[in-house]
């Protein structure tokens, strides 16, 4: 059985809960379902035929000792794991164990001559251990099985030939051989021309990638059409699906407040029931006439069973998980249950614009020259130019006018920090960048910014103004749905942008974005978050996680789009959302809600049944039976509504 407290995997984490290794494992390992339910098993079988000779044979033979000894052997293949449990909490100085109480119960039930229920108790118990390890090793798996696509071998091209070799041996430099429909093993970049691969297993998304020599292809990937041969650019431990997988497994150690609450709340309650079922079986001694202490000795063991909180300190971890995985299977990485909480509550969601809303692919869009220049030449030496940059625009251009002319000679090129590219040519001097550019070398031009709704290029040439061209990235397709489910979650919506302002706006109207604004740097965006924040609001703040790292850290949690392409994201945000699909962001949100609702669903549910019994054990009228189902039956309950969240559809 995993820890109660906690599904992390036993031989990876060692949970110390305040000074106390509170260690609730059953490690179940590699077993069959069958090997897991064996002891249970054995157990059953032989109380059932005890209790057939005790209520229906009856021979004469079964009493005594022999009887005692028929349900000690029926006892010990599911007390004895428990009782050993308890020792080893005591042990590390954690005495009010569920282990202990139930512990306690069923010893006492033995010394009261109720050997039946004793067995059945301890029994029932057993069995709800190993559902409740299933359910958790389900929900590891579901995560796991998603995310460790990593095959443990490549094809790797020495001399030429191909030798099949562990993945995890492979070195950086190696050139691997991938055949139509294998799953690449580790990071690396394309060297043949094309090749279409299944993301689905990293991003979620069944549609094809394309990609082209040169780009990075990533292991889980599958390779859809012709061999290819890809270079490898990471070892297998530092691939992004191995730093994902890492990442979804460390998800479970930052604790919401409600698990944090419950665990504390255990600690205090245990003790608190132990001293009461004490009370219960002492105190009416004092008041009451014909006091038995046997009868209430079988009061307070009751009333130990019922009052163990194995379904709150099991299932909700469960549940928590369970929203992680679920956010997983979506292509959406939660680092922490403690971020489902707050995606729960969020009231303001604040997003970049370009590569968040908008695809981030600058295309031109408009030319508008003066009439006396040549505008194919003019295109010619821009692009000549702009080929000295790395720049999105650069990139625009380049596609728009074609191959650069590289008898074009450029002298003298300079960039100029935030305004564009300066040279000379053929002894005249060429500017292409933004107004602010033009006002610097005392070029005039008349152009209304105002009602230019797109990035702005301007050029001038030999001391003229040319005129400009307007570049714009294009709106992603589910944008507007995105910005619909956030409205009707009743989450408010901020664009921040370093964008010219009319850009901003003009996206912002396209999509009905309540507040926008353009023209921003980094710390301007810091102060807009914190303006919403003084309101006592909730911010998520979605960009790239990595320029707005400072908004990220103000914000109360960081989500960042298309996760695969920077290590720095992934560990920058809290949430990444690894294929670029902003209609994630709504989904991980009402991830957050789900999880949030089952969780408290199952903490009403404990805590009413629990109660209910309880009062009808200390008015005598719940027996162990009760007890078994208030204590079992809720457990299984409670998981069973934890493990749900593992099948909705969002």
């Amino acid at each position: 059985m995993e820890e109660c407290c906690s599904t992390k995997p036993k031989k990876e984490y060692n949970h110390n809960h305040e000074g106390h290794d509170h260690d609730h494992s059953h490690d179940t390992g590699d077993q069959s379902t069958f090997q897991m339910f064996l002891p249970a098993i054995i157990s059953f079988t032989l109380l059932l035929i005890g209790i057939a000779l005790d209520y229906y044979i009856k021979p004469d033979w079964f009493s005594g000792w022999i009887r005692l000894v028929w349900y000690l052997i029926a006892y010990v293949p599911v007390g004895f794991p428990v009782l050993k449990e308890a020792y080893g909490s005591i042990t590390k100085g954690d005495v009010f164990s569920e282990f202990f109480l139930m512990g306690i119960a069923t010893i006492g039930a033995f010394a009261i001559g109720e050997y039946p229920e004793g067995v059945a108790v301890m029994l029932f118990y057993s069995v709800g251990e190993v559902f409740q390890a299933m359910a958790v090793t389900k929900a590891k798996s579901n995560i796991k099985s998603l995310l460790d696509q990593r095959p443990d071998e490549v094809t790797v091209l020495e001399n030429g030939k191909p030798r099949m070799m562990k993945a995890v041996d492979a070195k950086i430099g190696d050139i691997i051989q991938l055949k139509s429909g294998e799953k690449l093993g580790l990071d690396g970049e394309l060297l043949s021309d094309k090749s279409s691969f299944n993301t689905s297993a990293l991003t979620g998304e069944s549609k094809p990638d394309t990609k082209i020599k040169g780009e990075t292809v990533l292991a889980g990937m599958i390779n859809l059409n012709t061999v290819s041969q890809i270079k490898v650019t990471a070892s297998f431990k530092d691939s992004k699906l191995s730093k994902i997988l890492e990442l979804v497994q460390n998800a479970t150690s930052q604790k919401a407040p409600t698990e944090l609450f419950i665990r504390k709340f255990a600690k205090i309650y245990t003790p608190i029931v132990v001293f009461l079922a004490i009370g219960i079986t002492l105190l009416p001694y004092f008041f009451i006439e014909n006091y038995q202490f046997k009868e209430w000795l079988y009061k307070a063991l009751v009333f130990l069973v019922i009052s163990c909180p194995c379904a709150l300190v099991i299932s909700i971890p469960l549940g928590y998980f369970g929203g992680i995985g679920a956010g997983s299977r979506n292509g959406i990485l939660i680092k922490g249950s403690n971020f489902l909480d707050v995606l729960a509550n969020i009231q303001n969601v604040v997003m970049d614009k370009t590569g968040t809303m908008t695809e981030g692919v600058f295309k031109v869009q408009e030319v508008h020259f003066s009439k006396e220049f040549n505008q194919e030449e003019i295109l010619k030496l821009v692009n000549a130019l702009e080929g000295q940059s790395t720049h999105p625009v650069a990139t625009a251009i380049h596609e728009f006018v074609g191959e650069v002319d590289h008898s074009i000679q450029l002298e003298n090129v300079e960039e100029i920090a935030g305004q564009g590219l300066k040279a000379d040519i053929n002894g005249k001097e060429i500017l292409v960048g933004n107004l602010k550019l033009m006002k610097q070398f005392n070029i005039s031009f008349d152009v209304n910014i105002e009602k230019i709704v797109y990035t702005l290029i301007a050029v001038a040439y030999d001391k003229k103004f040319v005129g400009y061209l307007t570049i714009a990235d294009s709106i992603k397709e589910d944008a507007q749905l995105t910005i619909n489910k956030l409205k009707s979650l009743g989450v408010k919506t901020t664009m921040l942008s370093g964008d010219k302002t009319s850009v901003v706006q003009f996206v912002a109207d396209q999509l009905g974005i309540e507040n926008a604004y353009g023209d921003l740097l980094p710390e301007d965006k810091v102060n807009k978050v914190k303006e919403i924040k003084a309101k006592n609001q909730t911010v998520a703040f979605v960009g790239d996680g990595v320029n707005d790292a400072p908004v990220v850290a103000l914000s109360d949690v960081g989500i960042a789009m298309g996760g695969l392409g920077s290590d720095a994201t992934i560990e920058t945000a809290d949430i990444v959302i690894q294929d670029d699909q902003p209609s994630k962001i709504p989904m991980a949100i009402n991830i957050g809600k789900q999880t949030k609702k089952i969780v408290w669903q199952n903490i009403i549910l404990a805590f009413a049944v629990k109660a209910i019994v309880l009062i009808l054990g200390a008015g005598g009228l719940a027996t162990m039976w009760e007890a078994v189902f208030a204590d079992v039956g809720v457990a299984l309950l409670a998981i069973l509504n934890a493990v749900r969240i593992q099948r909705m559809k969002f």
